[in-house]
């Protein structure tokens, strides 16, 4: 027992003292392990200690009254070796008639590693309730230092770490897990993407929503279902990391970071898998189900997230534990940004109603330790609130820009109607995001994402596919903007697979030239399909994996994509990373198909938007024309004359019948975009002349 402890208590066998009021979880010390844990509801609370694996714990001890300090209990037991134990807790409350009730078994809400869910998909002893396990990383960072990439550099890879590798196409060591992706990663830096966003990585229970249809077990395999928020997920570890949970994401954070690679997490605080007033109580239900949940007058939860219950986000005590939860994974992991799944709700009060300034949203904001960490919202919920563009920010927060997926996938299908939509999303969302007020990095644009088709199925199916999911097919969005270019599915017909393929290229080339973040949904860039289903949340099998197998086969898109992304890369105007152009030239302007025109009508499908800025690297400017003419017919375009010293130069072109000519113009085939940059600058003249 170590002397610096001066109040040494027993219970039972065990040497206890009080511990740290002010920590959260529980944590090694000198010849000890803290535990810290609170309720506002209880009158007293248990520590319960498990041999590993057992279900019955061979020692109950309960925190003296001494060892609590408001509703925080604290208790240093000695002895114990942490590679021995797994731990959980018991709430005492009094009844009305002043008797003792004591709650089931409950998880620490702040365990580092939660047992029993090592291996995917294998069905423990359902009996088996939650418990934790002490972790004691000496992960060694060294000199590390992130990357810091400036947000509108950023280019954004959006994958499920288990369905990366997981098929056998992938040809990884480790497939499914953290490692696997390690694998991978000369190829992420060979496409040009420079940001992971990790689907959830939160410990949370797959079996969770366990069904079989047509015998065929399906699962709840994105992950949308958290069960502890400090916990990575252990099944995707490719060794077993007892007391050291989180080493192997750790070593892929760190190796990704040291390749120019930021990890953006995907985060779920909306909700939990406790579900409703008929779910499980495993955590927060036991410790205090009126502060951590919204409950309507009558007592039942309410269901903004559409997963049975929604989080009191901003209640103190609440918010308290989600700002710990983050400054613990910048901290602990030095991850570089969180997107926020159905981020609304985080700005809701307890009664449900949407609040102006919410103080979760505004503290994430302004917090030190999360200073330079990329706040990105879904900024909308299941309750029907839709906030893009009037998300809280405090010029700290991006949102996935649901109206640029929408409007550009409208436009690049021919709807009518679509053009001047389609020049505002492209050039920045000025409409929705004012710079005054929301910054430079606020639109994170998107195509496509987890959530919907794939790149190669929004070009191959008018419909929803999702009959595998067992909804009869009445799951997932009916409000897709998609197009089979007239066949349903996959066909042989050489004129509909030219037709998408080219569709495929506007989609992702347009995306690259947007003012905004954008981001990929990981396997577009060869092709990847989910044959239809736009709602692949339960399907642990080929319908999600990525098939590597396609990359040879569609290698064109492959280095198509990968073209767009160094050409976004060499236009730092498109970034938005220039000053006013010396050439005289606007920062942005429209020229449709005759220059200086930005006249749209409900016919126009043709649309030509120019950036300029001087680029302060290179010491020149950078001048970027796109011409995307959207009709089934070819169309001209005349090109706007540049100043003295400029001509156009055709950088890309997706339409192979397409043609450039400087005198006379562009004439871009049917549904076809071409890019160009103006070359030659006034310095070079300058050079010319003094030579």
């Amino acid at each position: 027992m170590a002397k610096e402890y001066k109040h040494v208590d027993k219970i039972g066998k065990y040497w206890v003292c009080p511990g740290d009021f002010l920590s959260f979880g529980a944590k090694r010390v000198p010849n000890g392990v803290n535990f810290t844990i609170h309720s506002v509801h209880a009158h007293a609370m248990e520590l319960l200690l498990f041999k590993n694996e057992e279900l019955t714990p061979y020692a109950t001890l309960r925190f003296p009254d001494s060892y609590r300090i408001g509703y925080t209990y604290a208790m240093v037991v000695f002895g114990l070796d942490i590679s021995e134990f797994e731990y959980a807790y018991r709430v005492i409350e009094l009844d009305e008639h002043g008797k003792e009730v004591y709650s089931p078994q409950l998880l620490d809400m702040y365990a580092k590693a939660v047992t029993g869910q090592r291996v995917w998909g294998e069905k423990p002893d359902r009996e088996i309730k939650y418990k934790a396990r002490v972790v004691d990383s000496e992960f060694d960072w060294g000199n590390f230092k992130q990357p810091e990439i400036p947000f509108n550099d950023l280019i954004i890879y959006e994958m499920h770490v288990r369905g990366f590798t997981m098929d056998k196409s992938s040809k990884v060591k480790h497939p499914g897990t953290f490692d696997g992706i390690i694998e991978k990663i000369p190829y992420l830096k060979e496409l040009g993407i420079n940001a992971v966003e990790l689907m959830p990585i939160f410990e949370f229970d797959e079996l969770e929503a366990e069904r079989f249809v047509d015998g065929k077990q399906v699962l709840n395999y994105w992950g949308y279902n958290t069960v502890s928020f400090f916990a990575p997920n252990t099944s995707y570890a490719s060794i077993e990391e007892h007391n050291k949970e989180g080493e192997e994401f750790k070593k892929l954070v760190k190796t990704l970071n040291e390749n120019g690679i930021e990890v953006i997490l995907d985060v779920v605080f909306n909700h939990t898998s406790e579900g409703n007033e008929d779910g499980p109580t495993y955590s927060f239900k036991g410790y205090d189900k009126d502060i951590y949940y919204m409950l309507t007058p009558d007592g039942h939860f309410f269901n903004f997230s559409g997963c049975g219950n929604t989080m009191n986000c901003n209640h103190p005590i609440v918010r308290n534990m989600i700002l710990n939860c983050l400054r613990y994974w910048v901290t602990e992991y030095r991850v570089d940004g969180f997107r926020f799944d159905l981020a609304a709700i985080l700005g809701r009060a307890a009664d449900g109603v949407p609040m102006s300034a919410p103080p979760l949203l505004e503290v994430l904001a302004f917090d030190p330790v999360l200073g330079k960490t990329k706040l990105i919202a879904e900024a909308w919920d299941a309750g029907g609130l839709y906030q893009v563009g009037t998300f809280p920010s405090w010029k700290r927060w991006a949102e996935w820009n649901g109206r640029y997926r929408d409007d550009i996938r409208r436009f690049l299908k021919s709807d009518a109607g679509m053009a001047d939509a389609a020049i505002r999303r492209i050039t920045g969302s000025l409409d929705i995001y004012d710079p005054k007020a929301r910054g430079q990095s606020a639109s994170v644009n998107f195509i496509t994402c987890h959530d919907g088709f794939t790149l190669h199925d929004l070009y191959a199916y008018n419909y929803k596919h999702n009959e595998k999911n067992g909804w009869n097919n009445t799951d997932g969005s009916d409000d897709n903007h998609s197009w089979n270019c007239g066949f349903e599915g996959d066909t042989q017909d050489p004129e509909i697979k030219k037709l998408r393929n080219r569709m495929r290229e506007n989609a992702v080339f347009t995306l690259m030239v947007s003012r905004g973040i954008p981001m990929l949904l990981a396997g577009d860039e060869f092709g990847n399909s989910q044959y239809g289903n736009n709602n692949a949340y339960c399907q642990d099998n080929e319908i999600s994996w990525l098939n590597w197998d396609r990359l040879p086969t569609h290698r064109h898109q492959y280095n198509f994509i990968k073209k767009c992304i160094e050409y976004r890369n060499n236009h730092p105007v498109i970034r938005g990373r220039t000053t006013q152009a010396k050439c005289g030239l606007p920062d942005c302007s429209i020229h449709n198909s005759v220059p200086w025109c930005d006249y749209t009508d409900n016919e126009t499908r043709m649309i030509g938007i120019m950036f300029a800025g001087y680029d302060e690297v290179k010491k020149k400017d950078d001048i970027v024309l796109i011409l995307m003419n959207m009709h089934w017919e070819e169309k001209h375009f005349e090109m706007p004359v540049l100043p003295d010293g400029y001509s156009w130069k055709l950088e890309m072109s997706t339409g192979e019948e397409s043609r450039f000519d400087q005198a006379h113009g562009a004439d871009l085939t049917g549904r076809s975009i071409m890019a160009f940059t103006g070359i030659g600058t006034t310095q070079k003249s300058a050079a010319k002349s003094k030579k």
